[in-house]
């Protein structure tokens, strides 16, 4: 049963764009993934609470929380058999772990947080909040960026995953985050 949430061997390096809503994950992971001629694993996410809301007029809820992992999982197992140089993920079961703790009082689904904390990735990307915010239907704390910002940041340091921060406009962000995949790709021939 649990076998859903869990990550599967690739030969590959993977990377996370990791962070606050609207800090332009989504547009790194894209461009990224053009400049390894790769793939890039969307955000699960994204569509499964687009449509609820198009569906139901209802935004994010605990019990939507285990569906996401398991849609999240099963995009990043199937892409990354795709690629034997670097895998770039929008987002991660961590990232779904803080929005869980920080939306519903602290407490994440223990299934997920075992999964959160056992998958591994290579390298986090933390997206800094000095982007524009962009207003959609599913964002909703334009007011709390730097609260959220801190939240994934601790986390990345309470469980030792290696992060580099990404500030400045996209091209820098880009060149930043090359350099740091190259240095990755280098260790592993």
């Amino acid at each position: 049963m649990e076998e859903k949430y869990r990550q599967q061997p690739a030969n590959c390096v993977k990377v996370v764009l990791f962070g606050p809503e609207s800090t332009g994950k989504t547009t790194l992971s894209r461009h990224l993934a053009r400049y390894y001629n790769s793939v890039w694993v969307p955000e699960y996410a994204r569509d499964y609470l687009q449509k609820k809301w198009n569906d139901e007029r209802k935004t994010c809820e605990p019990k939507d929380l285990l569906p996401i992992a398991e849609g999240q999982m099963k995009l990043e197992n199937e892409l990354a058999q795709k690629t034997n140089s670097v895998l770039i993920c929008d987002t991660d079961l961590l990232e779904t772990k803080v929005y869980s703790e920080t939306y519903y009082l602290g407490s994440c689904s223990p299934i997920l947080e075992k999964y959160a904390l056992k998958n591994s990735y290579d390298l986090y990307f933390l997206t800094y909040i000095d982007t524009p915010w962009e207003a959609d239907d599913l964002r909703d704390k334009p007011e709390h960026r730097q609260e959220m910002f801190e939240a994934f940041q601790n986390t990345l340091i309470t469980y030792n995953r290696p992060y580099v921060i990404l500030k400045g406009d996209k091209k820098t962000r880009l060149e930043t985050a090359v350099n740091h995949i190259d240095k990755l790709l280098n260790l592993k021939i």
